[in-house]
């Protein structure tokens, strides 16, 4: 995956360029089936919403949900995978992406938003131990 590439929902990668989202599979999620029988994407201009279900993709393992990170609008659909969808596990990172969403939302910035509430729980439950460490060495002098 690209550096400018994120995992999102497990089995699908995002990458950002200005506002416009590209979404495809992942390597991972490639690797849980053999072929893909249909692609069924939204049509571009099509309002789609950040976590709901846009598009479904056929395996031989069952179907595979597609979601967008962000609400937006499709801007461009791959038409080259409906035609052909084996391109997404030839190269998903390349010709495979699926669709691309334009959008005012910053979802990257919210990840890392998220990483900086995690150290910051991280850090309470230190000073927590700090303080029951401070209160078991009061009860020994207390003695």
């Amino acid at each position: 995956m690209s550096e400018n590439a994120r995992s999102y929902m497990g089995h699908l990668w995002i990458q950002r360029e200005d506002n416009v989202y590209t979404i495809s599979l992942n390597e991972d999620a490639i690797d849980d089936f053999e072929n893909i029988e249909s692609v069924d994407l939204p049509r571009e201009n099509e309002e789609i919403e950040e976590d709901i279900v846009c598009g479904t993709i056929e395996t031989d393992n069952g179907p595979l949900d597609i979601f967008s990170p962000v609400t937006g609008v499709v801007i461009e659909v791959n038409s080259a995978v409906i035609e052909d969808p084996s391109l997404i596990q030839e190269d998903p990172q390349g010709d495979g992406w699926l669709i691309k969403v334009e959008s005012s939302e910053d979802v990257f910035d919210d990840e890392e938003d998220d990483l900086d509430d995690e150290d910051e729980d991280e850090d309470d439950e230190d000073e927590d131990d700090e303080d029951d460490y401070d209160d078991e060495e009061e009860e020994e002098d207390e003695d």
